[in-house]
């Protein structure tokens, strides 16, 4: 198909220009090259708008009628990728309005009664948020799944836990798994929390102020999916919430996983060996035949950066917008698109790479034992069999790590002698604490990391799922 002259293009705007815009003008004024990706939340919601409009008897049946099914030709010119977008009329709107007067004719006209470009893209923008907001609802129990299934395969499994990426404490392997577990899930809750709050329907709004013709906002925000119609038309037309709440649950969400991605690139290094990545997930060197790079993990965790940099960016746009809207809030939607693109397939990596990879056993046992990471197990047993107080418990286990130190040895390596010249009332019953495996079998506290504690996390977990 051809594309529009000028001459149409000003025919948009009505009688209130003379001239047409300076090239220039025209450039920034566009936005076709990236709404374009609304075509399908427009041409549903303008089919929506024309049933009701047909409904209440604004336009007649036949009108409604040739302008739906006219509609669905232009949308399936767009998907099959026969639709010559248009730069002179500027954005999405214009473009399917102007095929659909190619199409129908004068009832194309007729369409954008009682409505604005203001409510047409807020609805256009608040769906496809929407859209990808489901997408993110249904990504994250599958990373979920992919996390409690690591766990399961392997509940008690000893590794270190860490603290400023030093020794602290042995851990299960289920157990650090599950932590993930709970991050994302509170990010599922976020994203069901924001969707609820954006379900409502700003068409019907019109420009700012609502509209004179007697239209039904229930009718059209029932056949879109609302819960309701926005209540304020000010409100309704000005409000970038939704997007800036998406992309705020999207930005906790991508910290968790450039957390975790950041933890395979340590895991799977030769100084670690905690996990092995799969084949599918990582890359060789042109240069060092030897390198298993963890490249999936490190370009997650720099995408991260795009998404946290999408809600400053819009952050910026919003934050200085008079009631109601400018045409700043054009440039809502670009970083918008980019940070969803970004975070689903940064989802869907994780996922894969979660499902494939291989912990390491004897790597994260050897691991679990090392670095004196019993010497809490010791400091409560001072203070549970002798009865001391845990600082003075504190103080008796830092001289025995830094014996243990001096002499090249872990604690359980320490002779009781050597333990009771420091206490002497330290007894042979202090080394059935100081294994790894003891040492995490005694976290049975609500939330542990005792292995009977992650397989009960495991059943509810699964039972979540289901």
């Amino acid at each position: 198909m051809s594309k529009p002259s000028d001459a149409q293009s000003n025919k948009m705007w009505g009688g209130r220009f003379a001239e047409g815009p300076d090239a220039i003008m025209e450039a920034i004024n566009a936005s076709i090259d990236f709404d374009r990706r609304l075509a399908k939340q427009d041409i549903e919601g303008s089919r929506a708008h024309a049933a009701m409009l047909a409904a209440t008897g604004i336009v007649t049946d036949s009108d409604a009628q040739a302008i739906r099914e006219g509609l669905l030709t232009v949308l399936s010119e767009i998907e099959s990728g026969r639709f010559a977008f248009s730069t002179a009329l500027e954005d999405i709107h214009m473009n399917v309005e102007a095929r659909l007067t190619d199409l129908i004719g004068t009832p194309a006209g007729r369409l954008h009664t009682a409505r604005s470009r203001n409510d047409q893209i807020a609805l256009d923008f608040r769906m496809w948020v929407r859209d990808q907001t489901d997408a993110a609802i249904d990504a994250l129990p599958r990373l979920i799944a992919a996390l409690v299934a690591q766990a399961e395969a392997a509940p008690d499994w000893v590794m270190p836990g860490f603290t400023h990426l030093q020794t602290a404490q042995p851990v299960t392997w289920g157990h650090h798994m599950l932590a993930y577990a709970e991050m994302f899930h509170r990010d599922l809750g976020r994203f069901a929390d924001a969707r609820r709050r954006m379900n409502e329907s700003p068409l019907g709004a019109a420009a700012l102020a609502g509209t004179s013709f007697p239209i039904d906002r229930q009718m059209t925000a029932e056949a879109l999916g609302f819960d309701r119609p926005a209540a304020n038309s000010l409100d309704a037309v000005s409000d970038r919430d939704f997007a800036l709440e998406f992309l705020a649950a999207a930005s906790i969400c991508a910290m968790h996983l450039s957390r975790l991605a950041e933890e395979l690139v340590i895991w799977s290094s030769a100084q670690f060996r905690f996990v092995a990545l799969s084949d599918r997930w990582t890359t060789g060197s042109s240069i060092m035949p030897q390198k298993k790079n963890p490249d999936a993990a490190e370009l997650l965790r720099a995408k991260i950066g795009r998404i946290f940099g999408a809600q400053t960016a819009l952050l910026m746009v919003m934050k200085g917008l008079p009631l109601t809207y400018s045409k700043d809030m054009q440039e809502d939607k670009e970083q918008v698109f980019d940070a969803a693109d970004n975070l689903l397939l940064a989802l869907a990596a994780m996922t894969g790479m979660v499902s494939d990879m291989a912990p390491q056993r004897a790597a994260l046992e050897a691991a679990a034992s090392s670095g004196f990471s019993t010497a809490t197990d010791l400091a409560d047993w001072l203070v549970r069999e002798l009865d001391l107080p845990f600082r003075e418990a504190h103080h008796i286990t830092g001289a025995l790590v830094k014996m243990a130190e001096d002499a090249g040895c872990d604690l359980p390596d320490l002779t009781l002698a050597q333990m009771q010249s420091v206490h002497g009332d330290i007894t042979q019953a202090v080394f059935d604490v100081l294994g790894v495996h003891n040492s995490v079998a005694s976290r049975t506290s609500y939330g542990g990391t005792a292995p009977a504690n992650v397989r009960d996390q495991i059943a509810r977990w699964k039972d979540r799922l289901s």
